[in-house]
């Protein structure tokens, strides 16, 4: 797989979906950041399941009826040069929630027996805590984890049918499988829970049930919660050897970030624009497997040394791509690029690259520039 440039539209979560379906919403959101010039665009987390979402608002890929939605955003992105990736996910004890303006705290839930709420799963019975998801947790049997994982693979096969040429498993942000690998979430005494090689026992199983059916000439990657934060949760230096396991089950890039199993997180680095490139470097360096994060690399100076330095291997961006849909080009001008207008499609390229001086109205020399820091948290 050829990307046009190391730049990625991180998954972020839009609240637009009914049914789980996509529509002309993010049909016109996917299919400007693509004509935008990003490289690689992923729409929100995709669930496996429905009460995979993180409400009844998100995205799905669970059912066949699903499918040409995906199909027509797929479409439109390999149409204006980009690549379509998904990243598939089960929220776990963190789904059933409303739409986060609504509520008016973030991580608000509705019941079990609200018409459009569920029971939450995760690896123990333990809610997420602060009162935001104050609801019981079911524990999930050893059967249901493995119906899981077919659905896993099941939403695979059913994301190579809409067209998406890269897939990543979201292991992350408090999810499902980001709490199976954290002790402040997962407390089993099984084949599951305990030890650091079963607390990772789902991931893997997980990337094994993909992994079978999706085709090897295609990237299949994973974004790991590799650090709680938290002296009792996931350790960063655990996590480096976890990559590796992955990778050995047939993983072929790590995306790395946090792993949000709690709010009481100690001393996180988020506003540091070196912290995960470093961290980054660190598992390429020792693992020797392409590696991306996301986090503070809104600014295109930031993001281009952390790519010729050989720190990181492509860069994810979350709110600068949401508030610059052209944000690749508005990079390429800052750093100089001797032809910025070539990232975006021929017909577009044309009209800015060869007017912009006779009109100063259509506003590049004054794109905006994104904020320091500005980057994704979905």
């Amino acid at each position: 797989m050829t990307l046009r440039n190391r730049i990625a539209m991180s998954p972020m979560t839009m609240y637009r979906s009914v049914d789980g379906r996509m529509d002309d919403f993010h049909l016109m959101y996917l299919g400007a950041r693509a004509a935008g010039g990003f490289g690689l665009i992923f729409p929100e987390q995709v669930a496996i399941a429905p009460e995979g979402r993180t409400t009844p608002h998100c995205a799905g890929i669970y059912d066949d009826a699903q499918i040409e939605g995906h199909a027509r955003v797929t479409s439109m992105i390999k149409n204006m040069g980009g690549v379509a990736g998904i990243q598939l996910g089960h929220t776990g004890r963190n789904g059933s929630e409303l739409k986060p303006w609504v509520a008016g705290d973030l991580g608000r839930q509705l019941p079990p027996d609200h018409p459009e709420g569920w029971q939450v799963v995760g690896p123990s019975d333990l809610p997420y805590g602060f009162g935001k998801r104050p609801y019981p947790v079911h524990a999930l049997t050893v059967e249901e984890i493995k119906a899981i994982h077919v659905r896993y693979a099941e939403a695979a096969v059913r994301a190579l049918e809409a067209g998406y040429e890269w897939l990543e498993m979201h292991f992350a942000h408090g999810y499902l499988a980001a709490s199976f690998y954290s002790p402040l979430a997962n407390r089993r005494t099984d084949a599951y829970g305990g030890s650091k090689e079963n607390r990772a026992r789902f991931l893997i199983e997980a990337m094994d049930a993909v992994r079978a059916v999706w085709p090897e000439h295609l990237p299949l990657t994973f974004r790991l919660g590799a650090d709680d934060y938290h002296p009792d949760g996931v350790r960063w230096e655990d996590s480096v050897e976890v990559v590796g396991w992955l990778v050995e089950h047939g993983a072929d890039m790590a995306d790395l970030s946090f792993g949000g199993n709690t709010d009481d997180m100690r001393d996180p680095f988020f506003g540091d624009v070196s912290a995960w490139v470093e961290r980054g470097a660190q598992v390429r360096r020792e693992i020797g497997v392409p590696v991306t994060v996301s986090w503070n690399l809104g600014v295109p100076q930031n993001a281009d040394r952390a790519i010729r330095e050989e720190k990181i291997d492509l860069v994810l961006l979350g709110r600068p791509a949401l508030a610059n849909p052209h944000w690749p080009v508005w990079a390429a001008r800052e750093l100089g690029h001797p032809a910025p207008f070539e990232l975006v499609p021929e017909d577009w390229g044309w009209w800015l690259q060869n007017f912009r001086g006779h009109d100063p109205s259509i506003g590049w020399p004054a794109v905006p520039a994104t904020p320091d820091g500005l980057d994704e948290v979905a």
